[in-house]
């Protein structure tokens, strides 16, 4: 663009550093706000075991993990999907690998050189980063408040982009605090509620005490909801002292979630022996043991010990233990009611945010003309898998171009 135009981009996660570049590389002067003393918190924390950038599945059933607001989000993936986020990172100079389970990682499985990478062709493209601001909404006459080290900031900008995350994690700057911000300026805001998060559902001290961070492995999990809506899928996940979280459950959650929410409940059935048949178990169950204690026949003929025999006993007396046809049914369905979600603060990611309907098809609020939103203070969710990463970059990239078109409209 010929003549210079300001954007405030609020929020340096992965949303706010490809919207920056996107407007970066149009000839914008772009401005990076932040409450964390360095960018992508989150981001570098997420892939300390591994940064999983996105996933290889085709592109149809990459869109469905979106679930409700799949019509929403397909449009930004049909710009910047599973495959152009690919060959964007290997644009700076990160090679990846597909894994075995399908997901796509930097072949060093690190995800500091791609941010130093990132940064440092943000930089060449003229943004320019405000580290320490913490955003504390509007002035009177629309202009931007900021906290800093120096004090109270008051910034103008020809347009801003708002990429503040959801609320969880909010040691890394994820707090909802700008929730009550836009409600009060008409943009509507669904409830910000865990997702891809832990339940709770009461273990006994015994239980708790001794297999609280261990893991279950090689299970399957199943639920069904009031509504009918249904999960089933093979996995493992992990015992907390005060319940389950883990990949399969965080795969399940919003289910859950919105079950505990209307029914004060939810159970699932967890299946401890996917790999056999319920006419298996029983003949295994039913098998004469001789001399040998119930905990070794079932050792020994299911490999049930450890973990998996402990939470027979959480669901089970002794003496419906003594029972095959029961401990076989159990065994391929253990009910484990669930009581409540872990705190949003303690989940990978949130649900609820800014409402689709509150935005044009730019992403700009319509009650706020001038303001775009994007990446997971959108109301939308999605599994871990890369799923959340790729859209978030994807949102990021499309409320960049909605910023440009506003510019060049005025212009």
């Amino acid at each position: 663009m010929t003549d210079k135009k300001s954007v405030a981009v609020i929020g340096a996660g992965p949303a706010g550093l490809m919207a920056a570049e996107v407007l970066g590389n149009a000839g914008v002067q772009v401005h990076l706000y932040d409450a964390m003393p360095s960018v992508g918190r989150k981001f570098l924390l997420a892939g300390r075991g591994g940064l999983n950038l996105t996933h290889s599945e085709p592109f149809d059933v990459f869109a469905s993990r979106f679930g409700e607001r799949r019509a929403q989000i397909e449009p930004m993936l049909r710009q910047f999907g599973p495959q152009q986020l690919q060959e964007w990172a290997h644009g700076l100079g990160i090679e990846t690998f597909v894994g075995t389970s399908g997901r796509v990682f930097p072949k060093d499985m690190k995800a500091a050189p791609l941010l130093r990478a990132w940064l440092h062709r943000l930089r060449a493209a003229g943004v320019q980063f405000h580290m320490r601001h913490r955003w504390l909404g509007w002035t009177d006459d629309g202009a931007l408040r900021f906290a800093t080290p120096a004090g109270d900031a008051v910034v103008q900008a020809d347009s801003v982009l708002l990429a503040l995350g959801g609320a969880s994690w909010s040691r890394l700057g994820s707090d909802g605090a700008w929730v009550p911000w836009l409600q009060a300026r008409s943009v509507e805001v669904a409830p910000l509620l865990p997702a891809n998060c832990g339940f709770d559902l009461g273990w006994s001290a015994h239980f708790a005490g001794r297999f609280a961070g261990q893991p279950f492995k090689s299970v399957a999990i199943s639920f069904t909801d009031s509504a009918g809506r249904s999960f089933a899928r093979k996995g493992e996940f992990v015992a907390t002292e005060t319940g389950i979280e883990g990949s399969l459950v965080y795969a399940a959650s919003a289910l859950l979630r919105d079950e505990i929410a209307g029914q004060g409940s939810a159970t699932l059935l967890l299946d401890l022996l996917p790999d056999r048949s319920a006419e298996q178990v029983l003949a295994a169950v039913r098998h004469p043991r001789g001399a040998r204690s119930l905990s070794s026949h079932l050792k020994s003929r299911l490999g049930i010990d450890g973990i998996k025999a402990g939470v027979l006993h959480e669901v089970l007396s002794r003496e419906q233990m003594q029972t095959p046809e029961l401990l076989a049914a159990t065994l391929k369905a253990v009910p484990l009611r669930l009581t409540a979600t872990r705190p949003v603060d303690e989940a990978i990611s949130t649900a609820g945010g800014v409402r689709f309907d509150a935005l044009d098809d730019g992403l700009m609020a319509t009650a706020q003309p001038g303001v775009f939103c994007a990446g997971e203070m959108l109301d939308w969710e999605a599994p871990t898998g890369g799923y959340l990463l790729t859209a978030s970059m994807a949102s990021g990239l499309v409320a960049a171009q909605g910023v440009l078109r506003r510019l060049a409209a005025a212009r």
